[in-house]
């Protein structure tokens, strides 16, 4: 379940050019109290999601440059199960929403 587990989210980038816009949506996750890591690797999107499947990451968050001129974020689930791109705030509040309720797969209702 999300509220147990040590990293929450994964912030991942796909170029170079979202990693400002990664940090700025990991600091704000951190700010309201999520555990929340930022992979800035130079590896493939594909690789990294399946890297952080594997570590059962509960949701993995994508930025790519459609996100960071829209203001959201891409969603995953570490079941593979792809939200689509949300905004930022509503994602924010679903995630405390799950963590603070200790329910499971709030960000999918």
């Amino acid at each position: 379940p999300t509220w147990i587990a040590p990293v929450q989210v994964v912030v991942m980038n796909i170029t170079d050019s979202q990693s400002d816009y990664v940090q700025q949506l990991t600091k704000k996750l951190q700010d309201a109290g999520i555990r929340v890591k930022a992979d800035l690797r130079n590896e493939k999107i594909g690789f990294k999601i399946r890297e952080h499947t594997l570590r059962r990451v509960p949701y993995m968050l994508v930025c790519g440059d459609k996100e960071v001129e829209a203001g959201k974020v891409a969603v995953r689930t570490r079941r593979g199960k792809d939200l689509g791109s949300l905004d930022v705030n509503e994602v924010v509040d679903k995630l405390l929403k799950e963590i603070r309720s200790r329910s499971l797969h709030q960000l999918e209702e």
